[in-house]
């Protein structure tokens, strides 16, 4: 079997207004096993905002996501329609996540049976990242 030329397929989050290092610190504080995994900052006189993110690599729960703060403002920011999917294992888990996450956010369902799942929420944070959040 030969080899594939492609080494990873992984999430990657582009933030305006330099919020991307704000923004992994949150999101590994709140979800278990989560962590920094590399961060490289833009340096004076380079392209992007001193201090800014050029680039980082994070784990959520095992799940790397790569991201960056853009130096360019585009007129386009997050979308619901890309979310991150989390499964938890109990209840209290769904609650304490969907407190956390949503602070600052906005639910686009709130916290409830649908049918589908025992316990369901659908938010996006204050980063404007969107969360789908489980408990089946």
């Amino acid at each position: 079997m030969m080899a594939s030329p492609t080494k990873s397929v992984r999430p990657f989050l582009m933030f305006q207004g330099n919020k991307c290092e704000e923004a992994i610190t949150f999101y590994t504080s709140v979800l278990p096993e989560s962590r920094v995994v590399d961060i490289k900052h833009y340096g004076p006189g380079e392209m992007g905002a001193e201090g800014s993110v050029f680039r980082a690599t994070f784990e959520l729960a095992g799940q790397k996501v790569d991201c960056i703060d853009s130096p360019v403002r585009h007129a386009f920011d997050f979308t619901p329609s890309f979310s991150f999917f989390v499964e938890c294992g109990t209840e209290e888990e769904l609650e304490r996540l969907a407190g956390a996450l949503g602070e600052g956010g906005s639910f686009l369902m709130p916290i409830d049976n649908y049918g589908f799942s025992k316990k369901f929420c659908w938010l996006n944070d204050r980063f404007g990242v969107s969360w789908q959040i489980n408990f089946e």
